[in-house]
């Protein structure tokens, strides 16, 4: 593996302004034009180093893509997102800029240095005669930062195929990867109430927004983080007018669980909510739509062969841990596929006015991927 690391030192030119290029195509997930335009550069540059290039139209999306390297009867998954949170225009107020040995801009971290990573990885597999038996399928989708709703299936359809999963998502601080994270869910509560007048004859009301702060209360109660069950009302509507009593209101609620079993167990606790005050009714919608990617023996056995990796390349310990946040991995874990999750860039700042990558750290990880995936090939 040292001319594969050697080889990914030598393109750090490239692998930097392959980042830059990308990051310059603005894509924010709600911009379908600025996503295809990104999907059409990512799939000359892919074509450019010899993958095979499907693109995967949507009408409301923007075009996922599909690439293909080798021939090899069975594959291994590189999972990727290139839509960010940031808005077009976002490079005025956050320019592209080398500091410090950084590089920052919107999009870096998150997660179009992680492209760039698995397209050398690729490279780097190729150009130094080590393609291994199973072929490399990278698949780059426009609406994860969104929920994911139109690349799921496609998601869980690809990682079927595959012996092994790796998402190229950032790095754990310190650059260890990503071996848990916590499923992710958005429940709706809207309460119905009775409106009535607030002086003259309030006892003819039911307030919808006295109901919903019982509500907000008993959701408080399912916390525990102890277990890693998290809960935010994070948004909170009704009424119209003072001295009118609420006859709707309405709270968003936000829930982090780290088992399938809790988020089975939570999403029938919160169905099972009733109303406190005599003329309420309660209408709840939503539900954990990203599974919770768990440690099991398949993501135990992969971190162990990526711990051997960068061992083997001189890149020192290779740490693990947990996370708060969902990505693509958590779909593909939670169908039964080994997943290594935070492949990717090392750096700080994702989603944030500080977003940067580690300029020096970009060829190992290239390197550190390539590895794998070779390694998984072999086994």
């Amino acid at each position: 593996m040292s001319a594969v690391l050697e080889f990914c030192q030598s393109q750090h030119p490239w692998l930097v302004a392959t980042i830059e290029a990308l990051v310059r195509l603005e894509s924010p997930t709600t911009d379908k034009a600025a996503l295809d335009a990104c999907s059409a550069g990512i799939s000359r540059r892919l074509r450019g180093i010899g993958a095979n290039v499907e693109r995967l139209t949507q009408r409301e999306a923007g075009d996922h893509l599909r690439a293909e390297f080798g021939t090899g009867a069975t594959q291994v998954l590189l999972l990727c997102h290139f839509d960010t949170v940031w808005p077009v225009g976002q490079l005025e107020r956050m320019p592209l800029r080398q500091e410090d040995g950084r590089l920052h801009g919107p999009g870096t971290l998150d997660m179009k240095a992680g492209i760039a990573i698995g397209m050398l990885a690729a490279r780097a597999l190729s150009e130094t005669g080590a393609i291994p038996a199973s072929r490399i399928v990278m698949l780059l989708t426009s609406d994860e930062e969104t929920g994911s709703r139109t690349s799921r299936a496609l998601i869980e359809e690809e990682a079927r195929r595959s012996r092994a999963v790796l998402v190229l998502e950032p790095s754990l601080p310190g650059g260890g990867v990503k071996t848990q994270r916590k499923g992710c869910g958005e429940f709706e509560l809207t309460v119905r109430g009775v409106a009535a007048h607030a002086g003259i004859d309030p006892g003819t009301g039911a307030s919808a927004i006295h109901e919903l702060a019982r509500q907000v209360l008993a959701l408080e109660h399912l916390r525990s983080p102890e277990r890693g069950i998290s809960v935010n009302v994070g948004t909170i509507t009704g009424g119209t007018r003072t001295n009118v009593v609420a006859d709707e209101a309405r709270a968003g609620v936000d829930v982090r669980v780290a088992t399938l079993d809790d988020a089975r167990r939570f999403e029938a606790a919160v169905r099972g909510l009733r109303p406190f005050l005599k003329g309420t009714s309660l209408e709840i919608s939503g539900g954990v739509d990203r599974p919770p990617l768990e440690r099991s023996a398949g993501v135990a056995r992969l971190y162990g062969m990526a711990r051997e990796v960068a061992s083997s390349l001189g890149l020192g310990e290779l740490g693990e841990g947990a996370t708060g946040g969902g990505s693509d991995g958590n779909f593909t874990a939670a169908i039964g596929v080994p997943t290594l999750d935070g492949l990717g860039a090392i750096g700080d700042g994702a989603h944030a006015l500080h977003e940067h990558v580690e300029l020096s750290l970009l060829a190992g990880r290239a390197a550190l991927v390539a590895g794998l995936i070779a390694r998984i090939g072999s086994a």
